[in-house]
């Protein structure tokens, strides 16, 4: 599963020909969870308060970039990677 983002340690994993609705994977000291692309909601998973706001926070600030990625993700073309929310 290709590795989109990383940033204060967490990382952003997208997999090709996943189901919908589009998300992302990510995981932070052990913890794992999965984030809609649309609004940042927890749909799966956990991870620490902190890392859980900067994920949905930043889901939402490059939901474009990660809409694309999701429709390349389901042809199986490559991914593209996306600033993190450290590199704003």
């Amino acid at each position: 599963m290709p590795i989109i983002s990383t940033f204060y340690g967490i990382v952003i994993r997208m997999h090709h020909g996943d189901h919908a609705p589009p998300h992302v994977h990510a995981e932070y000291q052990g913890f794992r969870a999965q984030f809609a692309v649309a609004d940042g909601a927890l749909l799966a998973g956990r991870l620490p308060r902190q890392a859980h706001r900067l994920v949905a926070e930043w889901c939402v600030a490059r939901r474009e970039e990660l809409l694309a990625d999701w429709q390349r993700a389901q042809t199986f073309e490559p991914l593209l990677l996306v600033p993190g929310a450290d590199q704003d």
